[in-house]
C-alpha cells in the first residue's frame, strides 16, 4: 500500500486544463498520510478554485508572493524549507520555461529556487508545445539541475489534439512521490525490458510489424526505475517519451533487438521480454521501393532469432519474464509456452485487449501456479508485476542462502 506517512509536500498548481487532477492529486497524497501544502499561481486559481484545495488538503492555500500576512515572517522562505518534496502538478509550459531560466516572478518560482527539497514537475500542454524544441531544451535544463520530469502521458487533449503532453494520473504522480522516500524492494537490482515493436523490411518504404504500442514495457520500465532499479529499455519503433532514469536503445529489426539484448544480457539480473517480436522477416529486402506490376505477389519469409529463449539459455542467465499476448486459451497457451522457453515468470493476456491500451488485466504464471494482476491502469499493474518478481528474487535468494 501506498505510504507517504509524515512526508511533507509541497504541491504548485500552473494555469492549465489539468489543474482538476490536481484535487484528486492531494486527496490522494493525503489518504497515503502526507501532509500537503499548495501554492498556486494566479492562473491556476481559473481553472479549480483555492477553496476547493483549502478543503481537500486541509492547510491555507498559499496564493501570492506579496501576502502582508505571511511575508512579514519571510512566509515564502519558510514554506520553501518546511517541504521533504516540491511537485509541480501540472507544469505548463511557461512555468517550465520560467523554472528552467530561474526566474523568481511569482510565490512559486520564488518558492522552487529557495527550496533545497527534491523537485519534480509533471508537465501538461498541447502535444505541439510538448515536442517545440524550446520546450525540450527547457526540460534538459532542469534535468542537469536534478528536476525529475514525470510524464507526461499520451492520448487525447482538451484541444482535440491526440498526442504527448497529458500530465499523468494522480495516482501515477502519488507512486513517484512515495518512490522518494521509501527504501526499495528493487533498488540496484539492473533490468533489462524489451518493449514496442519490430519492423522487418520489405523494401525502403514497406515493413511487416504489429500494433504493440510499447505502453506496457514502458510503464514497466518507468515503475522498475522508481523502485530503484536500474533499467535498461531496448526499444522498437514507439511514440513514447523516455522514462525518467531509463537508458533506451533503439532498434528497428528483431535481428537489432537481438543484438542489443545479447550484448546487455550479461550485466542484468532480471530481463523482461515484453516486446511484440516479429516471428519472420522477409529473406530478401528490395533495394528500390517495389512497384505494382503483378496481380499477385510472394514474399517468402525467415524465422526471426527467438530472444527470449536465448536469454533462458544464455551463460550468464538471469531471472526472466516473458509475455504471451494471446487469442485463445490464453492461460493454457501461456503456460506452454513458459515451460517450453524455460522462463522463470510469464504474464498472459488476450493480445486483443491490451494493444494500444492503457488499461490491462494478465495472468501471472509460475511453474507452482497462477495469479490475477488487474484489470487496471498499466503503471499500476506493473507495480503489481514488479512486486511479484521481487517476491521471486526473494524466494531465489533464500533457496541459494539454504
Amino acid at each position: 500500500m501506498l505510504s507517504l506517512t509524515n512526508k511533507r509536500i509541497l504541491l504548485g498548481i500552473t494555469g492549465g486544463i489539468a489543474a482538476y487532477k490536481s484535487a484528486e492529486l492531494t486527496r490522494t497524497l493525503v489518504k497515503a498520510g502526507a501532509e500537503v501544502r499548495i501554492a498556486m499561481t494566479p492562473a491556476a486559481t481559473e481553472f479549480i478554485t483555492p477553496l476547493t484545495m483549502q478543503a481537500l488538503s486541509g492547510n491555507r492555500v498559499h496564493l501570492g508572493l506579496l501576502d502582508s500576512e505571511t511575508e512579514a515572517a519571510m512566509g515564502h522562505i519558510e514554506l520553501a524549507r518546511w517541504a521533504d518534496l516540491v511537485v509541480i502538478a501540472p507544469a505548463t509550459a511557461d512555468f517550465i520555461a520560467r523554472m528552467a531560466h530561474a526566474q523568481a516572478d511569482d510565490l512559486l518560482t520564488t518558492l522552487v529556487l529557495a527550496s533545497v527539497a527534491p523537485i519534480a514537475v509533471a508537465p501538461a500542454m498541447n502535444q505541439a508545445m510538448w515536442g517545440d524544441t524550446g520546450t525540450q531544451a527547457n526540460l534538459e535544463l532542469l534535468r542537469q539541475r536534478g528536476v525529475h520530469v514525470w510524464g507526461p502521458g499520451s492520448g487525447e487533449q482538451a484541444c482535440g489534439d491526440v498526442g504527448l503532453g497529458r500530465m499523468i494520473e494522480p495516482d501515477e504522480i502519488a507512486t513517484h512521490c512515495a518512490s522518494m522516500f521509501e527504501a526499495s524492494k528493487l533498488a540496484g537490482k539492473r533490468f533489462l525490458i524489451t518493449g514496442g515493436p519490430t519492423r522487418e523490411a520489405i523494401d525502403p518504404v514497406r515493413f511487416i510489424s504489429n500494433h504493440s504500442s510499447g505502453k506496457m514495457a514502458y510503464a514497466l520500465a518507468a515503475e522498475a526505475a522508481a523502485e530503484g532499479a536500474k533499467v535498461t529499455l531496448v526499444s522498437g519503433p514507439v511514440q513514447l517519451s523516455t522514462p525518467e532514469s531509463v537508458e533506451r536503445i533503439d532498434v528497428e529489426s528483431a535481428e537489432e533487438m537481438y543484438a542489443a539484448v545479447m550484448a546487455a544480457v550479461a550485466s542484468a539480473d532480471v530481463f523482461i521480454g515484453v516486446a511484440a517480436v516479429a516471428d519472420y522477416r522477409p529473406t530478401a529486402v528490395a533495394n528500390e521501393k517495389i512497384k505494382k506490376t503483378e496481380a499477385e505477389m510472394v514474399i517468402k519469409l525467415v524465422k526471426n532469432p527467438d530472444i527470449i529463449s536465448s536469454v533462458s539459455e544464455h551463460s550468464a542467465r538471469p531471472f526472466v519474464a516473458g509475455f504471451a499476448a494471446e487469442t485463445e486459451n490464453v492461460v493454457a497457451n501461456g503456460q506452454e509456452k513458459l515451460e517450453r522457453k524455460g522462463l522463470d515468470l510469464l504474464f498472459a493476456n488476450h493480445a486483443t485487449d491490451t494493444f494500444n491500451s492503457d488499461s490491462v488485466a494478465v495472468t501471472a504464471l509460475t511453474k507452482d501456479g497462477q495469479q490475477e494482476l488487474g484489470p487496471g491502469n498499466k503503471h499500476t499493474v506493473a507495480r503489481a508485476m514488479l512486486s511479484l518478481i521481487a517476491e521471486q528474487l526473494k524466494a531465489i535468494s533464500k533457496g541459494h542462502a539454504g
